[in-house]
């Protein structure tokens, strides 16, 4: 096991984070941000955001996904897809419990 964090990297010019749980797997995946500091304020976001279930928009279709929203509705990160609900609901939960606490590892 390993501590939780953000993977911060660029790619393509544009700059992204990857949550990784203790497990190292992705639990949560950001947009393409212009800017490092772009980048820096959605991992800060997620970091506020992350404890309050309302926060998560829950999506059900032929699998099962997540995104997590900002207070003013704005998605600031997207889960992996799951085959089944209870699967998405941990995913949920490790990012609540993750977020937090995890460190931004610079990776650009």
């Amino acid at each position: 096991m390993e501590n939780p964090k953000f993977d911060l990297f660029k790619s393509s010019g544009q700059f992204y984070f990857h949550l990784k749980a203790e497990n190292g797997k992705n639990i949560l995946y950001s947009e393409g941000y212009a800017t490092k500091q772009g980048a820096e304020n959605g991992v800060k976001s997620v970091k506020e955001n992350a404890p309050f279930d309302a926060r998560y928009v829950r999506k059900d279709a032929l699998t099962y996904t997540f995104v997590l929203t900002a207070s003013n509705g704005h998605t600031i990160g997207r889960s992996e897809s799951y085959t089944a609900a209870a699967a998405c609901e941990n995913g949920i939960a490790a990012v609540k419990r993750c977020a937090p606490i995890s460190d931004i590892n610079d990776l650009t």
